[in-house]
């Protein structure tokens, strides 16, 4: 079961069945930068409690061999991520704490506390653009931002995962009645992540729309707000943590396709790799993984914790 077919919510106000067309995320923002909507039964967006990086397991000496890239960070105390400060419920930075919170920064600092012994981690912001670049000139030790697997970027890179599933969905201003999904696009500017799915779905999706590419989904997104294009397509996660934080935009119709995400890494460490893909293995048989995505985007979705993805389901991975 992947989350990316669950309906979100808002506060005490919306409640979406899952059939729903119209997915809106216009949630107030909360004091601490990090919190989400409230759902019956649910905490609501509390950050991950000490207690599950206390609990969460440290790899043994003999999984970490001498001289490997597993060594080098534990000697150097810290694991050099690429990732984002500004994706609610993602990657996104407290503005009172200085803390990076959200399913892949925790999933990072997991990473972190497997290979050091304690969840220390440094984030490189990094572009959809960059990604493969700073990989190959091994600028970080791996990339946790919604990367998408795909065989061409598998050329390049090496994904440990996959480790969760979304999909490419489509977002508009919220007094937009027009486009109610991804068949409503044909002929209209489109908004895009640069090098992200959307760039070669949108011409069969979408026959005859015209694109417009941005590097970052925060300039994605404010360039929806100014009218400078008519919706914008990108990952139903990032679509959700946008929406959330921006009352003006909405996320409407299904995700049109399936996506699933992987850990990105240097394609040249496949050491590396298995080491990685081990971690992910122990965190979802421990329930781990679970508690991270409760915490995370679990607080805006409704129904139960999805299952996570098998490690080296996708091709690419």
């Amino acid at each position: 079961m992947s989350f990316l077919h669950t309906s979100f919510t808002r506060r005490r106000a919306l409640t979406v069945a899952a059939t729903a067309v119209t997915v809106a995320l216009a949630a107030a923002g909360c004091g601490d930068g990090g919190s989400a909507p409230t759902l019956p039964g649910k905490s609501g967006g509390e950050k991950v409690a000490q207690s599950v990086f206390d609990a969460a397991p440290v790899a043994s000496d003999a999984e970490i061999p001498a001289g490997s890239t597993m060594d080098m960070i534990r000697k150097r105390g810290y694991l050099n991520v690429g990732g984002s400060l500004d994706a609610p419920l993602l990657s996104q930075q407290n503005p009172v704490t200085g803390e990076i919170e959200g399913f892949d920064a925790d999933m990072a600092k997991l990473l972190a506390k497997y290979i050091i012994g304690k969840p220390e981690v440094k984030t490189v912001t990094i572009g959809t653009q960059t990604r493969e670049a700073m990989l190959q000139a091994k600028s970080v030790d791996a990339v946790f931002q919604t990367y998408t697997i795909t065989p061409q970027r598998a050329t390049q890179v090496a994904f440990a995962g996959p480790y969760l599933t979304s999909g490419l969905a489509v977002a508009v201003r919220k007094d937009e009645t027009g486009i109610k999904g991804v068949q409503d696009l044909a002929g209209k500017t489109v908004i895009v992540g640069a090098n992200t799915p959307a760039v070669t779905a949108l011409p069969t999706a979408a026959p005859g729309s015209k694109q417009v590419a941005f590097a970052t989904d925060p300039q994605a997104v404010q360039a929806l707000l100014q009218k400078r294009g008519d919706a914008y397509v990108q990952d139903f996660t990032l679509l959700a943590s946008g929406a959330k934080a921006n009352p003006g935009m909405k996320v409407v119709g299904e995700p049109f396709t399936t996506e699933a995400y992987g850990i990105g890494l240097n394609r040249e460490d496949a050491q590396f790799k298995e080491f990685v893909n081990n971690w992910l293995k122990k965190i979802q048989a421990d329930g781990t993984w679970a508690k991270v995505w409760e915490s995370t985007l679990g607080s805006v979705v409704e129904g139960g914790t999805p299952t996570p993805p098998a490690i080296g389901s996708v091709e690419g991975s």
